[in-house]
């Protein structure tokens, strides 16, 4: 394998390996650029993953401590886990559900679109469709998204079918098993689905996109990449301009590096980049990197969400089959006269016995509850996920508590907005309608779970006052410093933001290379 030397001035050292920062190592490295890219979790390899949840979990999740403040319930059922995330070469991709929706032109534009909502700080973007329109479906070619560029459909499970029938019943029209970036047949190297139901968990089959069968293979084959797995980022360095000049990291032992980088890109997912960026003081950026206007760690977004489980006399067997492959987006538009603006989607929910025993009601107890349990098999589930209103209060900052490293761990505080909590509560109401008319015997409806679309903690924009970052991604007055992960965006949309991050990555190598 590549590696370079610590102190080599011409790398560019990118700091996490989702869906970001590995996208953005692949165009370097393609290019003729030499990159080391310094991933905090270990090297795994699919036919490594673990078949079983509470091993998957353990082998794969970001597994250090958080503290949490606000009025979320998440911050209550799970105070030290608020965002889930994945601590291992291929980031959180590895337990993504893989639905590739694009964002819609009016969430690009929400100031402009809802006006002035009360208590937000939601802003345009500094960017709009027709940025990333030439780059959305090199990102679906990439993923292989279906229903895009001729690729076939996923076949429907169960669980969709319900979620179908129902989705008619009550008059939607706009529901399919995708788009979604897990092959319905052979494409790029990688075969289709065998349906295997649990790939949520790490594809051990290869037929769903992750950077690791991906991007991260092919960055490596060029020999510019130099991947240092269990390599945290600490501490990025600057001159007395302000450049970035190095990258200070713990390796696997606890040992203090010092890779020196001619730039820097982090791709930390939007807890980690804010919290390295707070980290990073120094005599010019005395209360973080990028944070002369205060803004680093602010506006976080998590998206509305929740859950609703129902339960149905015959069996559904919602397990079996790609896991969230369905999506209903009637509801994705911007129409105020349902109580709130912006839009939510429907999505086909399933969970393993783990993972519903702790969400269906977390610290549940009781013969009601184990009756809920009792039925898996006669289980079907539906995800919301909405656009949520960008706080500034909502924010990722440093806690007095410290990590094993004695650094501040992240510290997530988030209260709703009334306006998510319409949406919520609208996106409930229409979940049980779809499920009662689909034949349900009972609907339970969920609080959130731990949130795995973590946004806008260094948000973009034009004015170096009302964010971290402008139009292509590089932070206000640093030249040499870019942050290539969902943090940049401006409000959340609706969508599943993986897709929209790649286009932008994508868009930023351009920058970056100097082809645009």
């Amino acid at each position: 394998m590549t590696e370079f030397a610590h102190d080599d001035h011409d790398v560019m050292v990118i700091v996490g390996s989702g869906v970001g920062g590995s996208t953005l190592a692949f165009e370097l490295t393609k290019a003729g650029r030499k990159v080391v890219m310094l991933e905090a979790g270990p090297l795994i390899r699919n036919d490594e993953f673990a078949n079983d949840e509470r091993q998957a979990n353990a082998m794969l999740l970001w597994d250090e401590p958080r503290t949490t403040s606000g009025t979320w319930q998440l911050g209550q059922d799970f105070p030290g886990l608020p965002a889930h995330m994945v601590k291992a070469v291929g980031g959180t991709t590895l337990v993504w559900s893989g639905l590739t929706p694009r964002f819609k032109q009016h969430e690009f534009k929400a100031r402009t679109s809802y006006g002035a909502v009360d208590g937000s700080s939601i802003a345009d973007w500094p960017i709009s469709m027709g940025d990333l329109s030439p780059y959305y479906p090199i990102a679906e070619d990439r993923m292989g998204s279906t229903h895009r560029n001729g690729r076939k459909a996923l076949p429907a499970n169960n669980n969709y079918k319900v979620f179908a029938f129902g989705a008619k019943a009550i008059g939607y029209v706009e529901y399919a098993t995708g788009p979604y970036a897990t092959n319905a047949e052979p494409y790029d190297g990688r075969p289709a689905s065998i349906q295997d139901g649990f790939n949520f968990h790490g594809d051990k089959n290869l037929s769903k996109w992750t950077p690791l069968v991906s991007e991260i293979p092919r960055a490596l084959a060029t020999g510019l990449l130099d991947l240092r797995p269990q390599s945290r980022a600490v501490r990025i360095e600057q001159d007395s301009l302000g450049r970035a000049t190095a990258v200070h990291y713990l390796d696997s032992r606890g040992a203090l590096h010092r890779q020196a980088a001619s730039m820097v890109a982090v791709a930390g997912n939007a807890i980690e980049t804010p919290r390295l960026l707070l980290l990073s003081d120094s005599r010019v950026a005395s209360h973080g990197i990028g944070n002369e206007s205060g803004h680093v760690g602010r506006h976080y977004t998590r998206h509305a969400t929740g859950n609703v489980i129902a339960r149905f006399s015959r069996e559904v067997n919602f397990h079996r089959g790609e896991t969230m492959a369905g999506i209903i987006a009637d509801e994705s538009i911007h129409r105020p006269d349902r109580g709130f603006v912006g839009g939510y989607y429907l999505q086909t929910l399933a969970l393993a016995p783990i993972a519903l025993a702790q969400l269906l009601q977390p610290h549940g107890w009781g013969a009601a509850y184990a009756r809920k349990l009792d039925a898996y098999a006669h289980t079907a589930g539906i995800w919301i996920t909405g656009e949520d209103m960008s706080q500034s209060q909502n924010r990722v900052s440093l806690s007095s508590r410290l990590d094993k490293c004695g650094l501040p761990v992240a510290h997530v505080h988030y209260d709703d907005h009334p306006n998510d909590l319409a949406m919520v509560a609208h996106a409930r109401k229409q979940a049980t309608s779809l499920f009662n008319a689909a034949g349900s015997e009972d609907v339970t409806v969920t609080p959130p779970s731990p949130s795995g679309h973590n946004m806008g903690t260094t948000r973009m924009s034009d004015d170096p006052d009302e964010g971290v970052v402008d139009r292509w991604g590089y932070v206000h007055g640093v030249p040499n410093i870019v942050i290539s992960d969902g943090s940049v965006f401006t409000t959340s949309a609706a969508a599943n933001p993986s897709l929209t991050l790649m286009a932008f990555v994508l868009r930023q190598a351009d920058r970056i290379l100097g082809r645009v």
